[in-house]
């Protein structure tokens, strides 16, 4: 286990940049060890000089204990809202590159080199391909809602899936971040802001994220909020109703 949070520098390879990981986290105790473990494992076997934010929104936990214990460093905020969470996560990072991360996924060294090959060839950004922990233990129902979700979602419309993004941090910046005003979807509005300026990249090599949202929601509610943001406005993403799927995690 890394100590205290810290920059984490090892002579770096002359090809990688700098690296700033953000971790949106609402009581994730129970995950958060092992997305840091990870993560560090791999970042250290690519010799990268990279810093981990865990921005801790409104926990009732010890998330932020649980970050700072293994090699992260935790920001206090209180604003329900995964865009905004990202983006005060972004605000305090120092490095080149971005990598949003979510607290329940693992991040493989591979996966962590294919995004990093892709930034120095000239993407702009990207997303990974995702598999599921523990996919066996889920209905087949729900299997069904996801292996569509994840055709229309990355293989035609090419975004970045919520659970992993990344972009250099100057062009974060320039196209103002995530769109604060809406509640879920910001990784679509990512995926546009980014491939408006550059090649968007989404590697091979999947992260690894966690079923919980198969195992604490019906098949009924995770079509609901599937398929109803897809057939409204857009405006429909400005309001919490109908995301319990995303904030109400903790049930």
């Amino acid at each position: 286990m890394i100590p205290e949070f810290q920059d984490h520098f090892e002579p770096p390879l002359e090809r990688y940049p700098t690296v700033s990981f953000v971790i949106p986290a609402h009581n994730e105790s129970a995950y958060l060890v092992k997305t840091l473990e990870k993560l560090h494992q791999s970042a250290a076997a690519l010799r990268l000089h990279y810093e981990v934010i865990v921005v801790d929104d409104a926990s009732t936990d010890d998330t932020s204990a649980i970050a700072r214990a293994n090699g992260a460093r935790p920001i206090r905020v209180n604003l329900r809202n995964i865009g905004a969470v990202r983006n005060a996560g972004a605000k305090e990072a120092r490095y080149t590159c971005l990598f949003f991360i979510d607290a329940d996924t693992l991040l493989p060294e591979k996966t962590l080199k294919q995004s990093l090959d892709a930034l120095c060839n000239g993407a702009a950004g990207g997303g990974a391909h995702v598999v599921i922990d523990r996919i066996e233990d889920v209905a087949w129902t729900k299997l069904m809602l996801y292996y569509l979700v994840r055709l229309v979602w990355q293989t035609i419309g090419g975004w970045a899936a919520g659970c992993f993004m990344y972009c250099h941090r100057d062009l974060f910046e320039h196209f103002g971040g995530f769109d604060e005003e809406y509640f879920a979807a910001e990784e679509l509005f990512f995926s546009r802001s980014v491939k408006a300026h550059g090649p968007f990249k989404i590697v091979r090599n999947p992260v690894v994220t966690s079923s919980r949202k198969f195992h604490s929601f019906t098949t009924a509610e995770l079509i609901r909020f599937v398929f109803l943001p897809l057939f409204s406005p857009q405006g429909r993403f400005r309001s919490k109703l109908g995301l319990e799927v995303l904030y109400e995690h903790d049930r």
